[in-house]
């Protein structure tokens, strides 16, 4: 009957050793840093993809209704080109400066600490910890641009789309169609001698009523919000970052400060060893 009762209390005991096993492992996942880093993927991936296509309509609008001569907008294209690669760049950046983030947030979060009880700071690790905060502040303040310049599109698109509107509505009074126009000469996307440059009238409300324009405008509209979002997650990133490099800096002096306090006791424990043989020798 006492082997089978230890026999029983087995599989308890290993069912309880992995629970225990399992809450410290979730309880060294540097949460914080784990939702930004799904912040920052997500946002610069709507951001990347979707104006990526974005752009790639824009060229066929303006090709299809707005410049029609190749040589009128060849620079114009050439921008938008470069700008596709630069978000090719952008995502293959952030893809890699996510996980580094997060790795790092792993190695420095408290929790870990504890499981791993040998750890100590380095100078080298405060150093890193600190180059992460001045990357990340950096990063954050270039993404604010970059948000800021992709409202600009949204803002294009809204004109042309509220002019659009504006023709439709019943209680518009106007008394010719022809006579409401969207010249994108005036924005400087195109240069002035370029032809046609503006639509009016029908033209326009068919210009609106493509899928280019409509997929164009709000793609734009997600990409402004992607932006956004990996504003937020850099915010994030920068508060963890620098939360992280204080604890480190805090850890060092407290290192520094056991290794002075240990070095004290192993001298007062030496004069006390010296004491008693000089007492024993006397006796």
């Amino acid at each position: 009957m006492e082997a089978t009762s230890e026999e029983n209390l087995e599989p308890s005991r290993d069912k309880r050793g992995c629970f225990e096993c399992c809450i410290k492992c979730l309880g060294g996942v540097p949460y914080a840093s784990l939702v930004a880093t799904i912040l920052c993927f997500s946002g610069v991936a709507l951001f990347c993809g979707c104006g990526h296509v974005a752009l790639t309509g824009t060229v066929t609008i303006l090709e299809n209704h707005f410049s029609k001569i190749p040589s009128d907008h060849t620079m114009l294209t050439d921008v938008i080109q470069l700008m596709q690669y630069v978000i090719y760049g952008i995502a293959s950046f952030f893809f890699l400066y996510g996980i580094i983030l997060l790795a790092e947030g792993f190695y420095t979060t408290s929790a870990v600490k504890e499981l791993h009880s040998e750890f100590k700071t380095t100078i080298c690790g405060r150093c890193i910890s600190g180059m992460f905060v001045f990357l990340t502040y950096i990063l954050g303040i270039a993404w604010l641009g970059v948000f800021g310049f992709s409202a600009v599109p949204v803002f294009l698109f809204y004109n042309m789309w509220s002019t659009c509107e504006a023709m439709k509505s019943p209680v518009a009074n106007v008394t010719s169609l022809d006579s409401i126009c969207v010249d994108v000469r005036q924005y400087g996307i195109i240069p002035w001698n370029a032809t046609p440059g503006k639509a009016c009238g029908s033209t326009l409300g068919d210009i609106c009523n493509t899928s280019e324009f409509y997929l164009s405008y709000h793609l734009y509209i997600v990409a402004c919000a992607g932006a956004g979002a990996t504003v937020i997650a850099l915010i994030h990133f920068l508060m963890i970052l620098s939360a992280n490099w204080a604890y480190l800096k805090d850890a060092s002096h407290m290192h520094a400060y056991q290794d002075i306090k240990m070095k004290e006791e192993q001298e007062l424990q030496d004069i006390q060893s010296r004491s008693k043989e000089c007492l024993n020798s006397y006796s």
